[in-house]
């Protein structure tokens, strides 16, 4: 419960949940395959703590929800069918590699998103501000697809990766894209949770226990987002995620 509590503020804060999450059922003796199955499970629990706690930045939000979601979750589920069908471990190597381009890409932000900007001047009907939610839509759809899938697969830096994509191609403001990014995240955790749970090998006590710390937890995330300042927010998700990193490449594997 305790660590799902604090994996429930770090991922919901703008962080990486599995940091914590996957660790802890590793700790307590569970296989690598057995605790990625639990960890997706338990954490469908920061779904609705965190949009308790984004409310705010999630109003006028709901058209846009409602139009990727199902991608989101078809990616999730798809990914969790990969998960059972391929041999454990099969991804592990390329892992480390996504989780830290996904940190340097929100690290380089700024400097992406002023680009982009910069190029968009060229043409005339180039939305600016809230209004460019709409565009950039084919290279959104296939960078939310090739996260999803990963997400439901394995899920450790999946939130980076959605981050660095949301504030690049669709929000400027970090606590809205954070927002925006949790919201993605359950939808990806719950079809693979539902997946993995009739068909993988769950552990029950341990995702009670982490979920109902993560339930807590999430709700107290947004509020951390929020309180940080912008460029000391990226930056710790950022090591965060490169912390995550060297330590799935280090680890042994089994």
């Amino acid at each position: 419960m305790a660590a799902g509590a604090l994996a429930g503020i770090v991922g919901t804060a703008g962080g990486i949940t599995s940091l914590v999450s996957y660790p802890a059922l590793i700790a307590v003796g569970l296989a690598p395959f057995a605790a990625n199955a639990t960890n997706l499970v338990a954490l469908n629990a920061c779904w609705p703590g965190s949009a308790l706690g984004s409310r705010g930045e999630l109003a006028g939000w709901g058209s846009w929800l409602r139009r990727w979601l199902p991608l989101s979750a078809a990616g999730g589920g798809a990914g969790a069918a990969l998960l059972l069908l391929t041999p454990p471990g099969a991804f592990a190597n390329v892992v480390p590699f996504l989780i830290v381009a996904a940190a340097l890409v929100l690290i380089g932000e700024p400097w992406l998103s002023a680009l982009r900007d910069a190029r968009l001047r060229h043409w005339p009907s180039a939305a600016r501000g809230p209004r460019r939610r709409g565009r950039h839509g084919p290279l959104l759809a296939a960078g939310l697809a090739l996260v999803t899938v990963y997400g439901g697969y394995f899920g450790a830096g999946s939130g980076v990766m959605t981050l660095a994509l949301l504030l690049v191609l669709v929000e400027r403001d970090l606590p809205v894209a954070n927002a925006v990014k949790n919201m993605i995240n359950g939808s990806v955790t719950l079809p693979a949770g539902i997946l993995l749970a009739f068909l993988g090998p769950v552990h029950w006590a341990a995702a009670a226990a982490l979920g109902a710390g993560a339930l807590a937890g999430s709700t107290v995330g947004p509020a951390v987002t929020r309180a940080l300042p912008r460029a000391l927010a990226r930056w710790l998700v950022s090591l965060l995620g490169i912390g995550l990193a060297v330590w799935l490449w280090v680890k042994p594997s089994a």
